[in-house]
Order: structure tokens, then sequence, then C-alpha cells
């Protein structure tokens, strides 16, 4: 027979599940488009039953810090701002001078963001992803068919596989990577998402 879960975790659960449909009308609101009944909550991509991945390889640049200049994409805009191309699967944090600071790879979810200029909105410490996974650092920068699209890691590093038959807008990167994106996108920085 089942455990029962305590009647303090399906409270736990259902205030997290409120927060989350906060969270995607205060994006949509920010982004202009009108709310659906059909929201969901936020989550990384994983299955709760994962086991950790080798975690992606930073790309290194002529500092030490991130991706070579030459390789943030072309029309991602100008000044500070964090760059995510869906093609490679790669985000660049760029300073304010345009230069790279740090680049790395990520395992994206199952629903992607358009193309197009975001700003970073919400940002939670620390949840459990509706995946059962336990994650941090997350940051919702907008929303796309109900699901809300954040950058997020894993707390204990792991980067799964989205969730089989899931729509999950989890943008999971590593451990380090996620505490350098948590440091530098603070509410209002611009998200460039370019192909």
């Amino acid at each position: 027979m089942p455990a029962r879960l305590p009647s303090w975790a399906w409270v736990t659960g259902l205030t997290t599940g409120a927060i989350a449909v906060v969270a995607v009308l205060a994006v949509q609101a920010d982004q202009g488009t009108k709310p659906t009944a059909s929201t969901s909550r936020p989550s990384a991509s994983a299955t709760a039953d994962a086991k950790p991945s080798a975690e992606p390889k930073e790309k290194e640049t002529g500092t030490g810090t991130g991706a070579d200049a030459s390789a943030v994409p072309d029309g991602s805009g100008t000044g500070r701002r964090i760059v995510y191309s869906l093609d490679t699967r790669q985000v660049w944090l760029v300073d304010a001078s345009d230069a790279p600071r740090r680049s790395f790879e990520v395992w994206p979810g199952t629903v992607a963001p358009d193309p197009g200029t975001y700003t970073i909105g919400t940002r939670t410490e620390a949840t459990t992803g509706s995946d059962g996974v336990d994650i941090e650092h997350i940051m919702y920068f907008t929303a796309k068919s109900g699901v809300s699209i954040a950058f997020s890691n894993a707390v204990d590093g792991s980067s799964p596989p989205p969730a089989e038959g899931r729509s999950t807008g989890g943008i999971r990167v590593a451990k380090a990577d996620g505490e350098a994106l948590w440091t530098f996108g603070t509410t209002g920085t611009t998200v460039r998402v370019v192909e």
C-alpha cells in the first residue's frame, strides 16, 4: 500500500501550484498576452527518478570566463543581456560592452520560446518542479501555450531528458552555470532568444 502524504504536503503542493499560476499570469501580463485557463506549473525538464548525468561543457573565451567572443550569435542585440540560441542549445551572458562573460550548453524542455526579446520577470530561489525534481535559481522570462519558460538548475546537478508526454518549459543548466546565471540575470535583465 503506498504511503499517504501528510496534509501539510498537500497544502505545500497546492500553495506552490498557486504561486506558479500567479507567476504565469504575471509573465503573460508583462508580455501583453492574454491569460488562458490552461496554465501549467513551471517545471524543470527531468523525470523524478532520473540519475545525474555529465554536465554540459562550458565554452572558453580569451578571458577564461565564457564563450569565444565571435560565438555570440549575430542579431542577438546589443548591451547587457542573456542570449539563448535554440539551434545550438547555448546561452551567453553578455556584458554592457557586448563582451561575452560566460557561455554554456543547456538542456531545454519540450516547449521552446519563440525567437524574440524578453526580460527576466519572476525569480524563485528554489522549488520542486512538476516532475518532482528539486530545482533552484529559477528565472521566468516568458510563457507559451500556457507553459512558463524559465532557466533553472537541479539542486543535485542532474540533467535528465524531459518527462515523456509532458509539456515542460524548464531550460535546465548545470549547477555552476545556474549560480552564474542567477547572479547575472536580475529582474528586468534582457533575454534575447535566437534561432
